[in-house]
């Protein structure tokens, strides 16, 4: 008698959560995704989803939203040269400006920044639905490098510039720069190239502040090998999706 086939098991589909699932499609944030649930919106498999964190599998689960069926928005890579006093954010309690308003009429589908920059810096800001690319860049563990021109009041000397190199302890942290140059210096203040490959909380201001320095200004210019370059303030423009480490 023949033995019976043996037939391997079929690996089984990944699963997450519906609000993942919509940010994953490109459609919207997961925050926006909770909103868009919570209203009745979105049916999955024929029935009306309320629980956010219902475990879908994104490839099988019949997902619609306002009734049509939810399908991925074409990946979409844009760099921003984000103005001094913008904030990083969709919406403000405030009032104030944030990024946002600099994508208004712009036609595109949802993005989400890749990574913030404060309310007092300005520069190089990325913007994607392609959930998959922001996280090489952001992910602590590739160290992706992010490039800053800093303008401080006063004139840090080599010994100076060598603690931040070293590593400086400043709110129970030690913080430091994996390259740091003076680019240009008058009689009372100068400028420096920092560079970065760790994105802790405000890091340049408070490596510079526990030296008893003042950043004056602070300008993002390149994050791995995307540069700034020559683009406006306050504009955008598209980019061609590269790997974080490409040169």
């Amino acid at each position: 008698m023949p033995a019976p086939s043996r037939r391997k098991p079929s690996a089984a589909q990944p699963r997450v959560s519906l609000a993942r699932a919509l940010s994953k499609l490109g459609l919207c944030s997961r925050t926006e995704a909770a909103r868009w649930i919570a209203a009745g919106r979105v049916e999955v498999d024929g029935r009306a989803a309320r629980d956010p964190d219902l475990r879908v599998d994104p490839a099988r689960s019949r997902i619609r939203v306002d009734g049509a069926p939810a399908r991925a928005e074409g990946k979409v890579y844009l760099m921003m040269n984000k103005p001094r006093g913008v904030l990083t954010t969709r919406e403000d309690p405030e009032g104030r400006p944030t990024v946002y308003g600099l994508l208004k009429d712009s036609g595109l589908p949802w993005v989400a920044p890749v990574g913030r920059l404060d309310q007092a810096s300005e520069g190089l800001l990325l913007f994607t639905n392609d959930t998959r690319w922001a996280d090489s860049l952001t992910d602590p563990a590739r160290h992706v490098p992010k490039t800053y021109h800093v303008q401080v009041a006063g004139l840090p000397g080599p010994e100076e510039l060598a603690r931040l190199r070293a590593g400086v302890r400043e709110g129970g942290e030690s913080l430091a720069a994996l390259e740091v140059r003076v680019l240009r210096a008058g009689t009372k203040n100068c400028w420096l190239e920092i560079v970065l490959d760790e994105g802790r909380n405000r890091q340049i201001r408070r490596m510079l502040d526990a030296l008893g320095y003042e950043t004056m200004r602070l300008i993002r210019v390149a994050i791995g090998p995307l540069t700034l370059g020559d683009l406006p303030k306050g504009a955008v423009r598209k980019i061609r999706s590269r790997s974080p480490h490409q040169r």
